[in-house]
């Protein structure tokens, strides 16, 4: 769902109101200009809604006489998809939530009570979008997350390996265009985090578990992204402040300490920094990027492409 959705709903709402709507009072309500007014316009007469422009001083847009919209029939994963739409559009954005509150009161109530847990259980990392997950599995982990309801879940992992799982769910995050649930896995005794798209046959076990005491979700997801198990592990300290490195190294990436046992007189600025990846060749340019003193304390594979680098942009520099 794209980012105007909530827009092209309040512009509908408008012309159903009665009468002609000016192009400048459109603009105005919906705060766009007027070319982007009658491009939503063309969304509505697409999908059938007879939306007739007037000419003339006084012209604007206005609905064919005697139109009236049909009641709103949407399934389970049209009314998740639509709403999700809305929820994941900018913080404070008025079209968006009146869209959003219309189309709760038109759901049937069965469904509008499953889809208010939503805003309460999603957390994002940043804006971003990907497919929303299946309906029942978001519904589910949602309710369970507002209701603090332990769930079985069948997950497989990146090996293809599939176990059955009992989860206390606390939060589910869009990261990076990915669906992720975290909580707490009662047999392990242990956060884990896994990807929605990777669970299947998640139900509602009877019972309830206590309030988390942990990082909020969102925190929880970038934190297991950046201690999870990869090829190579990375030990830096990195002379500067934690937003100068997060600029290049965000949280999602690697964790960032202060370094207390250096024999640098500034060593209060000294910063150790971790992470793990796969492959270490994009390190290098990251590093050069930064442009702040630093030191790789392993792997020396690392230290080795970082030197080669600086070879190859000495070489070019001295090119006439």
């Amino acid at each position: 769902m794209s980012r105007p959705t909530g827009r092209v709903l309040t512009l509908l709402e408008l012309l159903q109101s009665g009468g002609t709507r000016t192009m400048t009072e459109l603009a105005d309500r919906l705060g766009v200009d007027g070319r982007t007014v009658r491009r939503y316009v063309d969304h509505l007469t697409d999908l059938g809604i007879p939306v007739e422009s007037v000419r003339g001083r006084y012209g604007g847009y206005r609905l064919a006489r005697g139109y009236r919209l049909p009641p709103l029939m949407l399934d389970d994963d049209e009314a998740l998809a639509v709403l999700l739409g809305l929820i994941t559009g900018p913080a404070g954005d008025a079209a968006s939530e009146t869209a959003a509150a219309k189309i709760r009161r038109v759901l049937p109530e069965r469904l509008a009570r499953r889809l208010d847990a939503l805003p309460e259980s999603l957390a994002f990392t940043k804006p971003s979008g990907g497919s929303a997950p299946p309906a029942g599995t978001l519904l589910t982990i949602s309710d369970a997350v507002r209701h603090r309801r332990p769930v079985s879940i069948r997950y497989t992992d990146r090996a293809g390996r599939r176990t059955d799982r009992t989860l206390h769910p606390h939060g589910i995050v869009n990261h990076a265009g990915r669906w992720y649930v975290t909580g707490e896995d009662p047999a392990v005794g242990a956060d884990r985090t896994f990807r929605l798209d990777r669970l299947e046959d998640a139900r509602t076990l009877p019972g309830s578990f206590a309030a988390p005491d942990a990082p909020d979700p969102a925190r929880r997801v970038l934190s297991g992204f950046a201690t999870a198990p990869y090829r190579h592990e990375v030990t830096m300290r990195i002379h500067g402040t934690v937003e100068q490195i997060r600029a290049r190294l965000p949280a999602s990436v690697a964790t960032v300490e202060e370094t207390t046992a250096e024999p640098d007189p500034e060593a209060e600025r000294w910063l150790r920094v971790e992470l793990r990846a796969e492959r270490l060749d994009w390190l290098p340019a990251v590093l050069a990027a930064l442009d702040r003193p630093f030191v790789i304390d392993r792997p020396d594979e690392l230290r080795d492409r970082v030197l080669a680098l600086a070879d190859r942009l000495a070489s070019h520099a001295r090119r006439t």
